[in-house]
């Protein structure tokens, strides 16, 4: 879980988590590094059992509401595999800049790798009941509103706001709590 005082504690109850591109950084602009996220999320959907609740891609960090057996052993495997083929495609685009910014910003007790894609930790909140559940979905929904990049959270194509609203969203997501 990293350096992080937040803990995964309880397997029968969702969390909502917050993973950050080391620094900030833009990385998922491209919609071949969100594909990246999506394909790992699918994987761990359909092998890890894990139930996600929803979703939010933004440029430089993604939130997750997400229920598993072992979600504090699989976040961090998450995260390893999804940092590995991000940094894998970067080299492959020659995309120096942000390469360049990740290396640079690596922490300094991270001497086992060239690169640092993510921040450390998730800060993963419990979601006890369904009003915070609620709570957490409409703050993630509402965050491509917020920034401007759209007017309505449905517009957003990397979010779960749209399986909320009956449409198909981009991955399955769990909506029997309903």
């Amino acid at each position: 879980m990293g350096r992080s005082r937040y803990k995964i504690c309880d397997t029968t109850a969702p969390y909502f988590l917050t993973c950050t591109v080391i620094n900030w950084m833009p990385l998922f602009t491209r919609p071949q590094t969100v594909e990246i996220l999506l394909d790992a999320l699918r994987y761990r959907q359909e092998n890890n059992n894990w139930k996600i609740y929803g979703y939010v891609f933004l440029e430089n960090h993604i939130h997750l509401l997400v229920q598993a057996d072992n979600l504090a052993e699989d976040l961090p495997r998450f995260k390893s595999f999804t940092a590995r083929r991000l940094i894998d495609y970067l080299e492959e685009c020659k995309a120096e800049r942000l390469l360049k910014q990740m290396a640079f910003f690596r922490k300094e007790h991270k001497q086992d790798r060239e690169y640092q894609c993510w921040e450390e930790g998730s800060h993963p909140q419990l979601i006890e009941n369904e009003e915070v559940l609620r709570q957490k979905l409409e703050y993630m929904h509402l965050n491509p509103v917020k920034r401007g990049y759209v007017d309505d959270p449905i517009h957003w194509r990397y979010s779960s706001a749209r399986d909320y609203a009956g449409l198909t969203g981009l991955i399955p997501v769990y909506t029997g709590w309903w």
